[in-house]
């Protein structure tokens, strides 16, 4: 999609459809008049997803005016502001439309309303349809979306350039985590990582399973071992011209390609959504291209352990006892807890290599998804100066992330006679005893875990959205370090 700023006033701009904002309880006094009877017939009463499209209206050059309701003026941020893009990108799209404006508002001209803009139109156009060999619908794109501001012109065509790569990254992000377990393994994964990498001038390593093995990470070669498909550690470096300090951040994302339990096997409804335990990962990956792109001060690591988890005759069982890269020995209870195995030794290696802040996101537990539902992800943490910086890079992406619980006392559950640590607790509080799990490998590093098992996909599409994979927590990790050195 071709991202453009424009000057020009509303009316003069020459597209297939333009995108006009309209508030709760207030009439737009260039509509008064000529739309005065779609007002007193409540027709438009700009709340929030409504939509009234028009044709050929007088004064307008565009071919299209799309009315879209912005809700109440008080609460409409940025992360409205995207949202309702995707919305009405995604209502636009079916109709054939290929040039798109939005028109910014006074007030709403700024570069963070810029670049949620485009984000937001690039989040709405994606669809995960590309197997489709019968599809109508394909050739329809938008090709253009046009931003129209008023305001000052530092910072716009910048924020707008921000807007795009955070969108395509994390659609990159997106096209990943869909793909169907039989395409994505592991290998394959790393495949898709390494060509990025190669794109955007990322340092890039892979370990393979000897490697690991001569390492010594018996948590993540645990969970593999019973898959046809061998594992792979990714490893993607940036390193900036001029660091703001000598902080060397590592992300590290859950990457099993497919997870069908191993021997504590899950049950068969929803298995086939098992493709996107490494939604994570996939969130690391989109990262890293933006991150790459946009050039942050500070020094960025990212770790994707990646692994199928499958039932297989050499399959870990439980009972089992394993040595992971810290030294520590776990004992797997249930071998369904297997993100926490090889977070484990990828934190331990992001340590090792001398990261000094640590951010971890997984699909990690059902438990995060019956306490927070599909609205906000989990977050748990060690040092409360990170999560404080992540919360706010959090909601600055729009994002929605609730802090949770991390008390000595969930560690109790934790504790076995045979090993240093068991891999599960009770059913009690299951999101924060795999937090806490996670915790034992961090140490004293400061480090934050994002559990996204309810945020990461969609199972039905939204106005805003398609079906499927969300990108979550992509925006959280580049506006962490674009703002690091803010903080």
């Amino acid at each position: 999609m071709k991202v453009t700023l424009s000057r020009e006033a509303a009316p003069d701009l020459d597209v297939d459809a333009l995108i006009i904002v309209e508030f709760e309880g207030s009439r737009r006094a260039d509509f008064a008049q000529p739309l005065a009877v779609f007002y007193d017939a409540g027709e438009i009463k700009g709340k929030h997803s409504e939509f009234t499209l028009l044709h050929g209206l007088a004064g307008y050059k565009a071919r299209r005016i799309l009315i879209a309701g912005g809700g109440k003026r008080g609460k409409f941020d940025a992360a409205e502001l995207r949202d309702l893009a995707g919305r009405a990108v995604r209502y636009l799209k079916p109709k054939g439309v290929e040039a798109v404006a939005v028109a910014l508002d006074e007030g709403f001209d700024s570069p963070a309303y810029a670049a949620a803009a485009v984000e937001g139109a690039i989040l709405g156009a994606w669809e995960p349809d590309y197997l489709k060999t019968e599809n109508s619908d394909k050739d329809r794109t938008i090709e253009s979306f046009t931003v129209i501001a008023a305001g000052a012109e530092a910072g716009l065509t910048a924020a707008l350039e921000r807007g795009r790569i955070i969108g395509e990254a994390a659609n990159l992000t997106r096209d990943i985590a869909v793909e169907p377990p039989n395409l994505l393994t592991p290998l394959a994964l790393a495949e898709r990582a390494r060509r990025m990498a190669e794109a955007c001038g990322l340092a890039f390593e892979v370990l393979d399973q000897n490697r690991m093995r001569q390492l010594g990470m018996g948590a993540l070669l645990g969970v593999a071992q019973g898959s046809a498909a061998p594992p792979a550690l990714i490893i993607m470096r940036y390193t900036p011209e001029k660091a703001a300090s000598a902080d060397h951040l590592a992300i590290v994302g859950k990457g099993v390609t497919f997870d069908t339990g191993g021997i504590s096997i899950k049950p068969a409804e929803g298995m086939e959504k098992m493709k996107y335990d490494m939604a994570g990962g996939a969130a690391v990956i989109g990262a890293m291209q933006a991150i790459a792109l946009l050039k942050p001060p500070v020094a960025v690591t990212a770790i994707v352990p990646a692994v199928e988890n499958m039932p297989g005759s050499k399959a870990q069982r439980p009972g089992d006892i394993v040595t992971s890269l810290s030294g520590k020995t776990i004992e797997i209870l249930n071998t369904d807890a297997e993100g926490r195995l090889i977070l484990a030794d990828a934190i331990t290696y992001a340590k090792q290599l001398g990261a000094t802040h640590l951010i971890d996101a997984a699909t990690l537990t059902g438990a995060i998804v019956v306490a927070l539902g599909h609205t906000s992800s989990g977050v748990f943490s060690n040092n409360d100066e990170l999560l404080a910086r992540w919360m706010a890079a959090a909601k600055e992406a729009g994002e929605k992330m609730w802090h949770m619980p991390l008390d000595d006392d969930y560690r109790e559950q934790l504790k076995t006679v045979y090993a240093d640590i068991q891999n599960i607790g009770t059913r009690w509080g299951g999101a924060c005893t795999a937090a806490m799990f996670i915790r034992e490998f961090a140490e004293d590093t400061p480090w934050v875990h994002v559990d996204v098992a309810g945020t990461a996909w969609l199972d039905d599409a939204k106005s805003h959205m398609a079906k499927g994979p969300t990108g979550i927590p992509l925006g959280s990790f580049v506006t962490l370090a674009m703002n690091w050195q803010k903080t």
